[in-house]
């Protein structure tokens, strides 16, 4: 799941462009680099709760945009930390439809070094498009 972050577009945020050869596969590359930038290592975290998001939008964008949202949430809300374990979108007559299955830990700043504290995602520049190897989203992190 590639990302890299985009350091020429925010000096105060957090930029990053993310891919995938298909919606499910970026968005959960996206989720990576927005997990990455609230701690140094995401790899860490251990599947000890597991959540299911359910989120539909007409839009696909809107849908990443709220997805992502999410996982800010569960930071803030519930010190939930999660990566995805699986991502199912589908495309319908209102539009898309995201069933997601997450898991991870409660945070703990002994056991994961923090990054940085993600406040939102922002629309300045949010974007998510067809590309020759599949989809690129392109989202900036208030921080």
């Amino acid at each position: 799941m590639p990302y890299r972050y985009l350091d020429e577009i925010a000096t105060a945020d957090v930029a990053f462009e993310a891919t995938g050869k298909d919606l499910e596969e970026v968005f959960a590359s996206a989720a990576e680099a927005t997990t990455h930038v609230m701690i140094e290592e995401p790899e860490r975290l251990e599947r000890k709760q597991k959540v299911e998001v359910r989120l539909s939008n007409e839009e696909a964008d809107m849908l990443l945009f709220n997805f992502l949202g999410e996982l800010v949430y569960y930071k803030d809300a519930k010190k939930l930390l999660l990566r995805v374990d699986e991502i199912r979108i589908t495309e319908g007559d209102s539009g898309y439809s995201l069933e997601a299955t997450l898991s991870g830990e409660e945070l703990d700043p002994k056991k994961h070094p923090l990054g940085a504290d993600v406040k939102a995602v922002t629309l300045h520049m949010f974007k998510l498009e067809r590309t020759e190897e599949g989809w690129k989203a392109t989202a900036i992190l208030d921080i």
